[in-house]
């Protein structure tokens, strides 16, 4: 019997740890889009502009300042919201 109710409880928390996981990945998605609009207007608009970026950023140069961006905002938002989300689950198991 007691063999059973620690694998109910590991199911529930294996169950707490996949939505954490689903909802830092969704809000991870949305940081990424908005940071890839955020960061693609200005730099291509700086690319038509500017005499230096003209000449020194290529189309590979410039995508890969957007994508780096788009990744870091995934990753940093995807994390806080994962420890957010696992911290306010902790303390409803706790109290």
């Amino acid at each position: 019997m007691a063999k059973n109710v620690s694998l109910d409880s590991m199911d529930q928390k294996l169950a707490l740890a996949k939505r954490c996981s689903h909802e830092g990945a969704k809000a991870g998605a949305k940081a990424a889009v908005f940071a890839t609009v955020a960061t693609a207007i200005p730099t291509y608009a700086c690319g038509k502009m500017s005499p230096w970026a003209r000449a020194h950023l290529n189309p590979t140069a410039k995508a890969l300042i957007v994508s780096t961006v788009a990744g870091m905002a995934y990753f940093i938002v995807a994390d806080k919201t994962i420890l957010k989300t696992a911290r306010q689950n902790s303390f409803k198991q706790q109290g």
